[in-house]
């Protein structure tokens, strides 16, 4: 608000935006994806063909971090692809917001990587690891670029609070 009551236009940055169309963006959908694919078709081929050879105490174990890791890449992989198609225009931002309330990265599926994983194929210990280093990732830029939208309304200006504090403070208005 100006001092004659009139709205000001808004002229904040749009990280979301700016984040969608970077290069960094394209390098991670590239690498996220990728792992997606190389994890589905180890899964598929040579992961199915080592489960059959690991100790039953590893079994279960591969079974549960199977199924995390496939549930892990498909969230994140709806989180790059939500973000590419908000970036190519394919969707309005209501309708990117509507869908983007349906990717939950706070209830991924944990994985901790203890010495039980020692039984298991070190390829599959590898693309749990790289899928849990995408999950850092994607979770750290969703949080940066989208606490802004949960954050305090653009109205409240956080100088003019301090101001009004100090000014309460001091008993005088200061401007």
């Amino acid at each position: 608000m100006n001092n004659h009551g009139n709205r000001q236009p808004d002229n904040t940055v749009n990280l979301a935006e700016r984040f969608a169309f970077s290069e960094k963006f394209n390098q991670l959908f590239t690498d996220g994806m990728a792992l997606v694919e190389e994890s589905a078709t180890y899964l598929d081929g040579p992961g199915r063909q080592a489960a059959k050879s690991l100790p039953k105490a590893a079994i279960v174990l591969y079974g549960t971090e199977s199924m995390r890791l496939t549930t892990r890449l498909m969230q994140l992989a709806s989180w790059l692809l939500l973000q590419r198609a908000a970036k190519e225009g394919e969707m309005t931002p209501e309708q990117f917001r509507e869908e983007k309330q349906k990717v939950k990265l706070e209830t991924l599926p944990v994985s901790t990587v203890n010495s039980d994983w020692e039984m298991l194929p070190r390829e599959f210990v590898a693309l749990v690891t790289r899928s849990l280093t995408l999950q850092n990732r994607i979770t750290s830029i969703d949080e940066e670029v989208y606490a802004q939208s949960k954050s305090r309304p653009p109205e409240e200006n956080p100088v003019r609070q301090q101001l009004d504090l100090l000014s309460t403070a001091l008993g005088m208005k200061l401007n």
